[in-house]
């Protein structure tokens, strides 16, 4: 429901009486009867209402501004004062036509006319009777028609379900008023005070916040009874949005006082803290300023840093963007600007501090110190971008900690495995909530200095999400021509980082972006030797495991035999992780005998290591016997080192079919198809008969098929042992080979040299085949590791036939024809 309103039929503006000139017409049933008794005239002055209804019995005051609407309303109170009021279908229109009006309206008395300034009348009518228009008569100066009586169908004196029906509406229009703010509390005496069943419907409806078209409608409604039962149905609509509203407009206000009720709470211990000496927001903004003059940062830093300083005093300390701002305040305080720590320019020292802590990796070594050196003598050379690529436990991410010493700089890992955010390196924009810088500007303000060594480990495990690629951030980072002013997204400032030493740590160069692999200087790290690995052991694990254990040299001692037989026998790697495992087992076997105070061996030996670690396992890459036609010893890179692996073939009889298994990848199946073609292209130069090939199957396998195997280094292998078995000649005792194959008959050369090498040594063998241009690789190997080997270099694959097999047919040779 609302308040009386003046309705304005010009420009449908409400304009609210003051209190004074509310009315609240309250009508007897008397009044009603004497109504409904009188008799209507045959012809009525038309007046349009723009955006209200008037109902039989209500008084309601309503502005004119129309020329048309003034002179029938002062002609009308000139004369018999009785008018005909109906509502405009269209409220836009301005001088509406008999089509522009709806049919059913009300029979007003004007009760009073008022003169306003602005030359618009205010006239307070008073609805009589509802009438439907005849016929309209005229359209000038102003609407007049013909009109007829509209019948009310009233229910009868008895009918409950009606009685109920007003007592309801009686009690939701209590209700409605309480509820709203802008009806007066008398309105309620007007409800419980009107005694007419009509009169209550009508004032009501007239009253309720509904549109023109749904008062019209009501006002259309013949039977009484059904007329309160839409009413109610409206009122029942209103009350429920005035209670959601009010509920609303509660829960805001309590949202307010306690914003108010922690304002004042705060102010309170702001106080309490100044009085016991705390710092308040006012001292610590001021601390910041002073604190800022000590940075070593240029012009343009100083000016943005007192920019975002003069904003955070303009700040309300309860919002949320005031922590938001001391944060990054903070982080511009802690970062080390221009702060470098002295480098060690004495080489030998960072020799020797390379050599105590990794026995081996000569060229990484080598590397390391040339860079010390032209830092040295240039003492301003951007670093450079190293990324030291090999298999897992070679000592990658330990070396840039022996780098980091060597050069008495501070040292910073991040490990990048599994990154898939690129706010995680460049961080995110201080307008989110929870915003942190990168893990590059965190890790210089852990460090302390713009110049430590940065080891980004696993950079190849880095991997791309819906929040962006990672290691497209990271292009930036790793340029020397651009990491002079590193864009951070929370700092929202360049950073110097061509200060700063970056080592990459890899186990898969192919998984990096090229883009990325470009920047950085890549130094492969090949596996141990077994020799290697037992100094290692010998000089760091053993020593670093005792210790962890509680137990000195003076308990448990350990030879070279030892750890060579835990090296072959329990471990395969090409680093030293799982020795270092297996030698803690050994470890805490003495320790549980000195803990238990029971006896054992101070001095481990051979029967300690299989008690202990079992029966040895992985002895099986033992060169095996020549005995059997088409088996050749191949050598295998892995990511663990190098490993050899067996080329089987088995003839059949059949219709000339090759079928390939033992898990291979498609490069290694084409290497078997090239090879046999090979061999059908020169059977003559062979000695073999071409009528073979229609008349046997050909099945070539590479054990252990439950690993996955590709490449084209077993190519010459394959060729070997298809050719050995179809002239069924034993191949050459102790020799493996590897080396890629063309169908013109070229052997061209294949990489991981020196773990094949070294797997071939370990397995017992006595000469390899490789490709001329290979020579260089074994070149680059220590002379120990090459000791008992013997290199046959080829670039034809008939020089490999030539060397690789014998004129001795195998035991038990098939007859093949």
């Amino acid at each position: 429901m609302s308040n009386h309103k003046i309705l304005t039929i010009d420009n449908l503006s409400l304009q609210e009486f003051d209190s004074e000139a509310e009315l609240i017409p309250l009508l007897t049933p008397e009044d009603e009867e004497e109504m409904n008794n009188e008799e209507l005239p045959l012809s009525l002055p038309i007046l349009p209402l723009r955006n209200t209804v008037l109902f039989p019995g209500v008084v309601i005051p309503i502005s004119a501004g129309r020329d048309k609407s003034i002179k029938l309303i002062n002609d009308a109170n000139a004369g018999g004062k009785i008018i005909g009021v109906v509502s405009q279908i269209n409220e836009e229109d301005e001088d509406p036509s008999k089509d522009d009006i709806h049919k059913i309206g009300t029979v007003a008395r004007i009760l009073r006319v008022l003169k306003m300034p602005d030359g618009n009348v205010t006239v307070i009518l008073q609805g009589k009777k509802r009438f439907e228009i005849d016929e309209v008569v005229s359209e000038e100066p102003y609407i007049t028609a013909t009109i007829k009586e509209v019948s009310e169908e009233r229910p009868d004196e008895n009918d409950t379900e009606f009685s109920a029906i007003l007592d309801s509406v009686k009690e939701l229009a209590i209700q409605i008023i309480k509820e709203s703010p802008n009806i007066p509390s008398e309105a309620t005496f007007a409800i419980k005070n009107i005694e007419s069943q009509s009169f209550l419907i009508n004032f009501v409806s007239s009253n309720m916040n509904l549109s023109v078209k749904e008062k019209q409608g009501l006002l259309s409604i013949n039977g009484l009874k059904e007329r309160a039962l839409e009413t109610l149905r409206y009122m029942n609509v209103e009350l429920q949005k005035l209670e959601l509203k009010n509920d609303i407009q509660s829960k805001v206000r309590f949202d307010l006082d306690q914003q108010q009720r922690e304002y004042f709470l705060h102010q309170q211990m702001k106080t309490i803290q100044e009085e016991l000496g705390g710092v308040s927001q006012e001292e610590e903004m001021d601390e910041m300023g002073q604190k800022a003059k000590t940075k070593k940062w240029d012009e343009k830093t100083q000016k943005h840093f007192e920019k975002e300083l003069s904003k955070m005093r303009r700040m309300n300390p309860q919002s949320p963007d005031f922590g938001i701002q001391r944060n990054y305040l903070e982080l511009f305080l802690e970062l080390p600007w221009g702060e470098y720590s002295k480098d060690k320019f004495d080489l030998k020292f960072a020799q020797k501090v390379l050599d105590k802590d990794h026995f081996g990796l000569e060229e990484v070594k080598k590397r390391m110190i040339e860079h010390l050196a032209v830092l040295k003598l240039r003492n301003d050379m951007k670093s450079p971008i190293i990324c030291l690529t090999g298999p897992p436990g070679v000592g990658k991410t330990s070396i840039g900690r022996s780098v980091a010493e060597a050069l008495g700089r501070e040292y910073v890992r991040i490990s990048l495995g599994g990154l898939r955010d690129e706010a995680e390196i460049r961080g995110h924009r201080k307008t989110y909530i929870g915003a942190m810088p990168g893990r590059i500007i965190q890790s210089l303000k852990k460090a302390g200095t713009s110049n430590p060594v940065f080891i980004l480990d696993e950079i190849d495990k880095l991997s791309s999400g819906n929040s962006g690629d990672p290691s497209s951030a990271l292009l930036e980072v790793l340029d020397p021509e651009q990491n002079n002013a590193f864009y951070d997204n929370f700092l929202e400032m360049g950073y110097d980082l061509s200060k700063v030493m970056f080592i990459a740590t890899s186990n898969n160069m192919s998984a990096i972006q090229p883009a990325l692999r470009d920047r950085m200087e890549v130094i492969k790290m090949s596996g141990y030797t077994i020799e290697e690995k037992v100094e290692i052991a010998k000089r760091h694990l053993f020593p670093k495991q005792l210790e962890a254990h509680g137990l000195t040299s003076k308990d448990l001692t350990i030879g070279k035999k030892q750890l060579e037989k835990i090296v072959e026998g329990y471990t395969r790697e090409s680093g030293v992780r799982n020795l270092e495992t297996k030698i803690a087992q050994v470890i805490r076997n003495a320790a549980k005998a000195v803990a238990m105070e029971e006896e054992y061996n101070k001095k481990v030996t051979d029967e300690d290591v299989v008690t202990v670690l079992g029966v040895p396992r992985l002895e099986r890459d033992k060169y095996e016997n020549n005995d059997v036609a088409g088996v050749v010893t191949g050598l295998a890179w892995t990511s663990v080192g190098g490993d050899i692996l067996f080329i089987e073939s088995l003839i059949s009889e059949g219709k000339g079919s090759l079928s390939i298994t033992g898990n291979l990848g498609t490069v290694m199946k084409e290497s078997a198809t090239i090879a046999l073609e090979y061999i059908k292209a020169n059977a003559k130069k062979l000695g073999l008969n071409t009528e073979l090939f229609q008349k046997y199957n050909i099945h070539l396998h590479v054990p252990e098929g439950a690993t996955p195997k590709d490449g084209p280094s077993a190519g010459i292998a394959m060729l070997t042992s298809l050719v050995s078995l179809l002239t069924q000649k034993k191949v050459k005792k102790n020799l493996a080979m590897t080396g890629e194959i063309t169908l013109r008959g070229k052997v061209l050369p294949v990489g991981g040299i020196k773990e094949k090498i070294l797997a071939a040594k370990r397995a017992g063998i006595k000469e390899i085949i490789l490709c001329h241009e290979n020579k260089s690789d074994i070149d680059e190997i220590k002379a120990e590791y090459l000791e008992g080997l013997t290199f046959h270099y080829v670039k034809e694959m008939s020089e490999v036939l030539a060397l690789a097999l014998t004129d001795q047919n195998v035991k038990n040779a098939k007859t093949l024809r």
